[in-house]
């Protein structure tokens, strides 16, 4: 069943039917059954775990999760077709791999590789599989060579767009649902919003807003090197006290 577009913005109405029955199939209940149940484990895991939540000072600042909207399934598959991508109830899990998004926000750039290494751990323990290489999208040299150091590959986006991207799946073979994993800083994520509304799902066409967030993408970079800072100065003056 596949499906398939002829230009782009032009549809196949006979191609209609098998659109709409991918997308039956996505919201039926026990498809959303199985998303929702891993969506709550990852979501539960971050939130619950105590290396990561531990007191006074938590590793993680918060935890957002959610389920890919229906029309926005749609609109995707709609763009995978005018790549050439076919997709159907077979393949739904293998070629959209963000059905499930797990975000999770730290406060500074020093708190990364403590979570890095849990979310390593839970696939080194059985618990989840990766579905591909960890890879975290930046254009600065610096955090480049950072995650070098912990074998995470990078990658630069014309956007700036910064945020490290796990992909993960239940260890078993039932099935092929995986979860996008994003972990980025406050500083990211606020960036990240800001593009999101501007440019998804189809990016605008104003230069001058391109611009004008790569310039924000500098700013951010500038935040987070300042919190690490703040944080390493506070830590170093609560190892003075007596």
């Amino acid at each position: 069943m596949a499906i398939k577009f002829l230009i782009e913005g032009e549809i196949d109405v006979n191609e209609l039917d098998d659109v709409n029955c991918v997308i039956d199939f996505y919201r039926g209940k026990n498809t959303q059954s199985v998303l929702e149940g891993f969506r709550r484990q990852v979501k539960d895991f971050f939130e619950l775990s105590p290396i990561l939540n531990q007191y006074p000072l938590p590793l993680l600042h918060s935890v957002k999760s959610r389920i890919k909207d229906s029309e926005h399934l749609r609109d995707k598959i709609r763009r995978k077709a005018n790549q050439g991508i076919s997709i159907t109830k077979e393949n739904l899990f293998l070629e959209i791999t963000d059905l499930i998004g797990v975000r999770v926000l730290h406060l500074y750039h020093d708190q990364f590789e403590s979570i890095h290494n849990e979310i390593v751990k839970k696939v080194s323990d059985g618990d989840w599989a990766w579905v591909e290489k960890v890879k975290a999208y930046t254009w600065d040299p610096e955090m480049q060579s950072r995650f070098s150091s912990l074998d995470i590959g990078t990658e630069i986006k014309d956007s700036f767009y910064t945020s490290v991207h796990y992909l993960v799946k239940p260890n078993n073979k039932r099935n092929d649902i995986c979860c996008e994993i994003q972990v980025r800083t406050l500083f990211e994520e606020i960036w990240g919003e800001i593009d999101h509304a501007i440019n998804y799902p189809h990016k605008t066409d104003s230069f001058a807003c391109a611009e004008q967030l790569r310039v924000l993408s500098k700013l951010v970079s500038t935040g987070t090197r300042l919190s690490d800072s703040i944080f390493r100065c506070y830590s170093e003056q609560l190892n003075k006290k007596p």
